[in-house]
């Protein structure tokens, strides 16, 4: 399984569009995991859930991201887990225990980015 989670140096980002890049786990049978960054190639409406499809990433998880987005990621065959927050790699070890769930917060109002989890 791949899971991307979208980050800001070490931490979960607010909004998974507007983020440094992505911090895509490999997560093997026995829950081992690797690891790699990889920056965000720009915020493009509906390019990023393709990109990371691309990616052959199967779950993302942010802090928050829009309606439509998610909509996307949904139709790209890739979950998504939103109102995550902490470092990133607390959150994928919850992820992967099955401790993580996702809020199904939506974000509408991006004047207030960085806000978007709350």
């Amino acid at each position: 399984m791949r899971i991307a989670i979208a980050s800001e140096e070490k931490f979960v980002s607010g909004h998974f569009g507007h983020c440094e890049g992505f911090t895509i786990y490999d997560v093997g049978e026995d829950k081992s995991l690797k690891k790699n960054f990889t920056p965000n190639p720009g915020h493009r409406p509906g390019y990023l859930p393709v990109f990371l499809k691309e990616l052959d990433v199967n779950v993302i998880i942010a802090g928050g991201m829009g309606e439509t987005a998610q909509q996307l990621f949904n139709e790209n065959g890739i979950e998504v887990v939103v109102g995550a927050q902490g470092l990133s790699d607390n959150v994928i070890q919850s992820y992967v225990n099955g401790q993580l769930k996702s809020t199904g917060s939506v974000c509408r109002e991006h004047e207030h980015e960085g806000h978007c989890n709350e």
